[in-house]
């Protein structure tokens, strides 16, 4: 009988660890839904890049014991071509989805996945977002299956404008953003939090253009000389962002420019030396962080002849592995659940997946483009120019309120 006893409680114990290691060794398939051509195309290159970087790197070592495995696919910045690579996605089994460019592009990910998830229990999907920011997603459009991993538009506008109210050659504001509903936001949280902390700031102009279309900002910067704007905020990111600063130089437009993109691929080489003291960037990396960021930063300039600036795909790898270690399991439901809450040390300090409604809370900096040197000499795309810190925002400063009624499945 104690025989018995004995052999069923080494038994328990056997399957205990094998569930607890369930996950070790398996290969976790992510797909990647991003633009690979077009206007937007060299950004999307990049960030494809940063995944496969950072999938391989975290693939070494991790506490599931997990390899990742990418799988890309060109979304043409469509929504329509990014629902059509979800299904091929889902059709080769894979469970986690990734997606970062245009929140038109996300809005149509996270209802298609809440749809899927609905119909098929048992084979869930989970969105992990890496850069698409509308506020909405983790507000009104909430889903138990989305997360974001990228500080939304109203958090670095409330850091972006806590510095902003303090500079007093800020006194006429042109608001420049692209016409789908990250511009949108943009706008509409500067004009709020201009008018709650700088009541004397003038809006003196306000545009929205077409997204990924124009290329040519010259009458657009015309426009903004003549309006007598001192300062322009904006959203832009990609070739929008890239024409906007080249249009800028070449059309001796002398005011700030206050961004959210300005260190991403092709903005850097549209700056040149011009700018320097001019253009600000609120964002949750900038490139002379050091540490365990610098070193990745250098490995992935020897890889792909390139710069890292999206650290936020880090942050997507580093928390699945952990959430997977967390859950036993790589099952996307009980993943969803240990990923709620999550804390852990990143690039940028100690973050925590706001279980409230899966918005990552996190440090911002505020940096200004100006020539590298010795404290500070990382050099985007060969420029000899370099965005250093000016002010770093702890994460409760740049956090704000959720109104998310988060709908939980029963098992999570």
């Amino acid at each position: 009988m104690k025989f018995a006893f004995k052999s069923m409680a080494v038994a328990c114990m056997a399957l205990s660890l094998g569930t607890a290691f369930a996950q070790k060794g398996e290969t976790v398939k992510v797909a990647l839904i991003d633009p690979q051509t077009g206007l937007m195309g060299p950004l999307g290159i990049n960030q494809m890049r940063s995944h496969q970087f950072f999938a391989d790197a975290i693939s070494k070592s991790n506490p599931a014991g997990v390899k990742f495995e990418l799988v890309a696919f060109d979304n043409k910045l469509s929504p329509a071509d990014s629902l059509n690579a979800l299904k091929a996605a889902l059709d080769q089994g894979v469970r986690y989805v990734t997606q970062g460019n245009g929140s038109s592009v996300a809005g149509a990910l996270i209802e298609a996945v809440n749809k899927h998830n609905e119909r098929n229990p048992g084979k869930e999907v989970l969105f992990l977002n890496y850069a698409a920011v509308d506020p909405d997603f983790t507000n009104s459009k909430c889903s138990y299956w989305h997360f974001r991993f990228d500080a939304d538009t109203s958090m670095k506008m409330e850091a972006l404008t806590t510095f902003m109210k303090d500079q007093p050659d800020v006194k006429k504001v042109y608001l420049f953003n692209q016409n789908y509903s990250h511009g949108q936001q943009v706008a509409k949280f500067a004009k709020d939090n201009l008018a709650r902390k700088r009541p004397d700031v003038q809006i003196v102009g306000e545009e929205l253009h077409p997204l990924a279309q124009v290329r040519d900002f010259a009458p657009y910067i015309a426009k903004i000389k003549a309006s007598g704007a001192d300062t322009v905020i904006t959203g832009n990111w990609g070739s929008d962002l890239a024409l906007l600063i080249k249009a800028a130089n070449e059309g001796g437009y002398n005011g700030k420019f206050y961004t959210y993109y300005t260190g991403v691929t092709g903005t850097p080489t549209a700056l040149g030396q011009g700018g320097e003291g001019k253009v600000f960037q609120i964002a949750y990396q900038h490139y002379n962080m050091g540490g365990q960021m610098a070193k990745w930063q250098d490995e992935f300039k020897k890889r792909f002849n390139d710069d890292q600036f999206t650290g936020s795909i880090s942050h997507v790898y580093s928390a699945l592995a952990q959430a997977m270690a967390k859950a036993r399991s790589t099952d996307p439901l009980k993943v969803a659940a240990a990923l709620e809450g999550l804390k852990y040390q990143g690039f940028n300090g100690e973050v925590e997946m706001r279980r409230n409604d899966h918005q990552l809370q996190q440090g911002l900096f505020l940096t200004v483009w100006q020539k590298a040197d010795k404290k500070y000499p990382y050099s985007p795309e060969n420029t000899g120019m370099t965005l250093a810190p000016v002010k770093e925002f702890p994460a409760y400063i740049a956090s704000t309120p959720t109104s998310c009624q988060m709908k939980r499945p029963s098992a999570g």
